[in-house]
């Protein structure tokens, strides 16, 4: 990983939010399949996040970056029941929540966690319509935000993807259909927009960008 080339990318990411007409804009750099020293790197460049898809992958990271040392982690992948319990104090901010079960289960490890502490996640809603991407289906959000709310899970936005084939005026109507279910629900955390989209996220109002390969170059296949 070259440290001063991942600084440089990051600036011209906040370039093209601040042409965009962004304000505040966070970065979350996306470093699912690239090793422990992106943690490192994206610090660094003054990033304010990093976010993992995998949970293996997320242990063995945390394992090689002491808390101390390391951007606050946002869980970014589909989130499978059976692997919370094993990312739970490891995660800040659960971008991914999608269904009642998922709720479920984080309300019950926020309630039996030994330290008092916040557990942050913002509502993946599925804005495209498409059947393979993640999220709950837009009718379902107000019941899933409740739900985490009386569990006391501090729901503190919405997440979106935008479509596959990047039609702009498609990615458009996503973005601004989350803006809007943002304002119905009284939330104001919206993690939308990645690589190729960051533009029309920022102009439709998104809090949070989720970018990799603009800082780290192409993926590779593993860690």
């Amino acid at each position: 990983m070259n440290q001063p080339l991942v600084a440089t990318r990051v600036a011209e990411l906040r370039d093209r939010i601040v042409r965009a007409g962004g304000v505040g804009v966070g970065i979350v750099a996306v470093t699912k399949n690239f090793g422990a020293d992106a943690w490192s790197e994206a610090k660094s460049a003054g990033c304010e996040a990093v976010g993992e898809n995998y949970a293996q992958e997320l242990i063995a990271k945390s394992k090689q970056v002491d808390s101390a040392d390391r951007l606050p982690v946002h869980f970014i992948g589909q989130l499978q029941t059976n692997k919370i319990k094993s990312i739970f104090e490891i995660v800040d901010v659960w971008q991914s929540v999608d269904r009642a079960s998922v709720v479920t289960e984080l309300v019950k490890r926020h309630a039996g966690r030994a330290v008092i502490g916040r557990c942050e996640m913002l509502l993946q809603v599925n804005t495209t319509g498409e059947s393979d991407k993640g999220g709950c289906d837009p009718t379902e959000a107000k019941t899933l935000v409740d739900q985490a709310r009386q569990g006391g899970l501090d729901v503190t936005g919405l997440m979106t993807v935008g479509p596959t084939d990047m039609d702009p005026d498609k990615t458009r109507a996503a973005f601004r259909l989350l803006k809007q279910m943002a304002a119905d629900l009284g939330v104001e955390q919206l993690s939308m927009g990645m690589t190729s989209d960051v533009e029309i996220a920022v102009e439709e109002g998104s809090t949070l960008v989720r970018v990799g390969t603009a800082l780290f170059g192409q993926r590779p296949r593993s860690i």
